[in-house]
């Protein structure tokens, strides 16, 4: 179950205020592997993230977006419709029993996204967590991609502090904190991730090219979904 990670930043720059959301936008159509192969790569024009989707058609209805906070034995939940975020759950597991639950949360609430927070340092270099945090995204993306779901990765780099910073805001007592500090710092990374209209994210590409060409059709429409008005 291996993935290949596309990232986006390197052809959708930071918007800066004031400007909208380019509507169509190209990754290269090809990558080399290390074996010669070569392997066509998707464009975000054919696996956007909702919140680019919603960017460039605010009537576009969609599925729930699953913010994903990992940690080294805590993982922290946070779920947004539109840009309604809310703070979840925390679960305390691991390995292949954390991929499943995350699977059966995301069908239970009609997600078809994971936004995982990346751990970055100061500098904005990857650190140690990072690799462990890919790992687990490039086998969650292989289950996801089976039943047309996307994974992508989001700098989650000062989360935890704004976390609980807003916690503290919000009055919640030292033992509230400590108990929901992981859901309010994955709750964070969504918040991050729909300010910037999804567009500093990496989208986790399963090798699979059957894989592909489920995540290459277009997210099911949900005909219950009415995004909000949001300025910012």
């Amino acid at each position: 179950q291996q993935s290949l990670l596309i990232s986006s930043p390197i052809t959708l720059p930071f918007l800066r205020k004031g400007r909208s959301a380019p509507n169509s936008i190209h990754l290269p159509s090809t990558i080399r592997m290390c074996n010669g192969s070569q392997l066509r790569t998707v464009s975000l024009d054919e696996v956007p993230p909702n919140a680019l989707r919603r960017k460039c058609d605010p009537n576009w209805r969609g599925g729930f977006s699953l913010g994903v906070d990992l940690g080294m034995s805590r993982t922290g939940l946070a779920l947004s419709k539109g840009f309604s975020i809310r703070p979840l759950t925390v679960l305390e597991l691991r390995g292949q029993k954390l991929e499943l639950r995350l699977l059966e949360i995301a069908q239970r609430q009609e997600v078809d996204e994971f936004i995982i927070g990346l751990p970055k340092s100061n500098d904005g270099k990857e650190t140690p967590q990072s690799n462990k945090v890919r790992s687990i995204a490039g086998r969650l993306a292989v289950r996801a991609a089976e039943r047309g779901w996307r994974v992508y990765l989001q700098d989650e780099h000062g989360t935890s502090t704004e976390a609980m910073g807003l916690m503290i805001e919000m009055g919640l007592s030292k033992s509230a904190r400590k108990g929901r500090i992981d859901a309010y710092a994955a709750m964070m990374v969504l918040e991050r991730y729909f300010a910037l209209s999804g567009q500093e994210t990496e989208l986790v590409l399963p090798k699979q090219l059957e894989l592909q060409e489920k995540l290459r059709r277009s997210p099911p429409s949900d005909e219950d979904f009415f995004p909000e008005v949001f300025d910012g």
